[in-house]
């Protein structure tokens, strides 16, 4: 498998297939069976939504194809559409995979199962998923865990070799390498009426002591009215106006506290400290304006910060209290996700509140066919 893992890997960065003629795939009558039964086993899958025949005539090598591409394009992007996925920015490549080419390697090798196996995401949350349809018998619960396999179908295939993965819905950022779990910290996302926008992005490095450029909209609320006729009280909290700008200076009270990821994107939004760190012993933290606020922030920006900078370095810098961007050498991959199921670090599955309301529709829909925004960043 880890070589079909590679060959897709590399595939991702061609593009699209290429348009000289090639011959079509040979099959052979037992590599037909073997995907007719895996066919016949996408409900095993989560894919019962997926409208897929396995009725076609054993010696049609053209039928076989045309099911395969379909199973394929279940495998890596799922099956719900449109309004399902309105609210799920994170981009994925995997619309470049060159699937003619695996699968006719895949035939020639007699590699078939290897490659589909290769096709389904490799995250162990998604395997614990996997393993937990086999055995709940709950319909609600089951359509839970199918949505967040597909939730996962959503996500690119290569998510990086290290990665961090922010779910809204469990409160926690992870941090991962080859799929293993290197740490996990809690978070404050956004609140019902300004949810944490899903998306991804790369962080590139963190800015220690950072200003807080202070959206309109919170300088409407009373930080102008200070800064205009409490100047004393506005210089006291590290509120200024410059150049047009309504900014907080760093310190003990900055509304960012002592570090903010760099990871730019079109929704301003970033992970970032905060001075107000009592909110992390709730249990259910949706209080921010669109942003995501860090637990342990500096433990997590020393973490990302390892490979480039000691620990000492930081230390340093946050005790000089100068604002100051450390970079990191290779960028990780984010994904700001939202999972209202995943694996537990002792096994089987833990479900979370549908803060954000997104299970609904797709839930009610799954679960009867049992057969088978942009956000902006105000802290």
């Amino acid at each position: 498998m880890k070589k079909a893992l590679l060959t897709i890997a590399s595939l991702l960065t061609i593009g699209t297939a290429s348009a000289q003629p090639v011959e079509p795939p040979q099959w052979t009558p037992a590599q037909v069976v073997h995907l007719k039964a895996m066919i016949d086993d996408m409900p095993a899958e989560g894919l019962s939504n997926c409208k897929i025949s396995s009725d076609f005539d054993i010696m049609d090598g053209q039928a076989a194809t045309d099911a395969a591409k379909a199973l394929a394009d279940a495998y890596l992007e799922g099956c719900l559409k449109g309004l399902d996925r309105a609210q799920w920015h994170i981009k994925s490549g995997d619309h470049l995979i060159d699937k003619d080419r695996l699968l006719r390697l895949a035939l020639s090798r007699n590699e078939l199962g290897v490659l589909f196996k290769a096709y389904k995401p490799q995250n162990p949350h998604y395997q614990a998923l996997l393993s937990a349809l086999d055995s709940e018998k709950d319909p609600q619960k089951r359509a839970v865990i199918k949505l967040n396999m597909e939730r996962w179908r959503w996500m690119p295939l290569y998510l990086g070799d290290s990665y961090l993965i922010v779910n809204a819905a469990s409160f926690e950022v992870t941090l991962w390498k080859d799929h293993k779990k290197l740490g996990a910290w809690p978070v404050i996302v956004g609140k019902t009426k300004s949810p944490t926008p899903i998306f991804n992005t790369k962080v590139s490095g963190v800015i220690l002591n950072p200003w807080w450029e202070i959206p309109s909209s919170i300088v409407a609320e009373g930080i102008g009215s200070m800064v205009r006729n409490q100047p004393a009280t506005a210089r006291r909290k590290g509120y200024v106006l410059q150049n047009g700008r309504y900014r907080q200076r760093p310190g003990p009270g900055n509304a960012l506290g002592l570090m903010k990821l760099i990871m730019p994107n079109p929704y301003s939004v970033y992970l970032h400290d905060t001075p107000n760190r009592k909110l992390f012993a709730n249990s259910v933290r949706s209080y921010s304006h669109g942003c995501v606020r860090v637990g342990e922030a500096v433990n997590f920006a020393k973490t990302l910060l390892a490979n480039d900078q000691s620990g000492e370095a930081v230390d340093a810098i946050l005790e000089a209290g100068k604002t100051t961007p450390m970079m990191i050498k290779t960028p990780i991959p984010i994904y700001i996700a939202y999972f209202t199921a995943e694996g537990s670090d002792t096994g089987g599955v833990t479900f979370y509140p549908d803060i954000y309301g997104r299970d609904g529709d797709a839930v009610i829909e799954m679960a009867s066919n049992q057969q088978s925004e942009q956000g902006v960043c105000y802290s």
